[in-house]
């Protein structure tokens, strides 16, 4: 069924069970690790390419992550006992779930890899083209706050990052707004770690 899905919703909570399953259409979530009951680090983020909800997949009904509206838009939900049911009868979707979820475990493991040996400015760049690719657009709103929320430092790093992208005229950043005006030049500041989605 569609569901319209607001910035900051909140689709699930670590340890929490999970009752339905959702497909982005133009909206973008974020899986985020939590520590300490409140800490929270992007590990991964979902969007037209994919489903939050895969542990379901997996026959586990319990989230392993926070799993936030970064991005307001289209989904489509389906409860959790009818998309078991379907992944049960059909083989084709079993298939297209597995190589997703492969596909997300890379994700995550490029992630955890960037967070702890590359710069700032590269994993700026490569977190922006990643939402890019996943909202299909090149401007979308994004604070400062919430960038360095997602990339786990602290709000200066990401003003000297992204004023260092905006010189570079890789990016227009104003108020909130997020432009990006040379994809190609922001592949080339992004680190190895960024991998179009298909």
């Amino acid at each position: 069924m569609p569901a319209a899905l607001a910035f900051g919703d909140v689709l699930y909570e670590p340890e929490a069970r999970m009752r339905s399953v959702y497909f982005p259409g133009d909206c973008l979530v974020s899986l985020l690790a939590v520590t300490d009951g409140h800490f929270a680090l992007e590990v991964g983020m979902v969007g037209r390419e994919g489903m939050v909800g895969v542990a379901l997949g997996l026959g586990v009904p319990r989230s392993p992550v926070r799993a936030l509206v970064q991005g307001g838009g289209a989904a489509l939900r389906m409860s959790s006992g009818r998309f078991a049911s379907a992944l049960r009868h059909s083989p084709a979707l079993q298939g297209a779930l597995h190589g997703y979820i492969h596909a997300l475990m890379n994700q995550i493991s490029r992630t955890a890899a960037c967070n702890r040996f590359h710069v700032v400015e590269a994993r700026l760049a490569r977190w922006l083209l990643m939402t890019r690719d996943r909202l299909g657009a090149d401007e979308f709103r994004m604070t400062h706050e919430f960038l360095a929320a997602m990339l786990g430092v602290r709000r200066a790093g990401v003003t000297e990052a992204a004023t260092a992208l905006q010189r570079r005229r890789l990016i227009e950043y104003r108020r909130g707004l997020i432009r990006i005006l040379d994809g190609a030049g922001l592949e080339a500041a992004s680190c190895s770690c960024y991998m179009k989605i298909p």
